[in-house]
């Protein structure tokens, strides 16, 4: 999902990048109202977590790939989507620049994929069934396979207007393994959820819904 350079014409790209600073921006006064030192080492952790998470790449047709995102999971741990963009944010400039894993043109497109559509469609998604389903596991979960597979969906439909691929063709490639990847994400998801609520109830219980017996 990591759009390299030249996939996006320059003037599309500048566009998904002054989208993405927008957000970068709101990310930003979220992380200087909400960042206490209790919170540091968690996000710390998660950016490190999510970095690894995103290291193992699967090839996908028509030159891109895919990954696990963890957006979900920085959104739902952290109780804000805000914190998935901030935290995808720092991990795709780190891979950009470092490592060359995805385009610097394209970073932006990257931002609004992993970090925007990921941290918003999980918190939403996972708020939204967790009032149904009173299962903040189950519930982080799905939100986490949602946030796998719409981010990719999202791409597959920029790479048809930036004239990369066809539409429908990209949308079953991207989709069909994304869908795959996102189960994976799912059970990650909820098992470190899982694992944190109970190692740091202080931090995470509130954010998910857990209630401390």
């Amino acid at each position: 999902m990591h759009i390299p350079d030249a996939f996006i014409p320059i003037p599309q790209a500048a566009v998904y990048w002054i989208i993405a600073l927008i957000f970068l921006a709101l990310a930003i006064r979220w992380a200087k109202s909400e960042m206490s030192e209790d919170k540091i080492p968690l996000i710390a952790v998660l950016a490190a977590g999510i970095f690894a998470l995103q290291g193992f790449n699967l090839p996908v047709s028509m030159g891109t790939s895919g990954h696990l995102v963890g957006g979900a999971l920085a959104a739902i741990v952290l109780g804000s989507p805000f914190a998935a963009v901030f935290i995808l944010s720092l991990v795709l400039v780190i891979q950009g620049l470092i490592f060359g894993d995805g385009g610097l043109t394209t970073m932006g497109a990257n931002i609004i994929n992993m970090g925007v559509i990921g941290g918003f469609v999980g918190y939403y998604t996972f708020h939204g069934l967790n009032g149904v389903l009173k299962n903040p596991f189950i519930s982080a979960g799905v939100a986490a396979w949602f946030a796998c597979l719409i981010p990719s969906l999202a791409c597959a439909v920029e790479m048809f207007f930036a004239g990369t691929f066809p539409l429908v063709p990209g949308l079953l490639a991207m989709g069909i393994y994304h869908a795959a990847i996102g189960i994976i994400e799912g059970i990650v998801t909820a098992v470190v959820i899982y694992l944190l609520s109970k190692a740091r109830p202080d931090l995470v219980n509130s954010a998910v819904g857990v209630v401390a017996v």
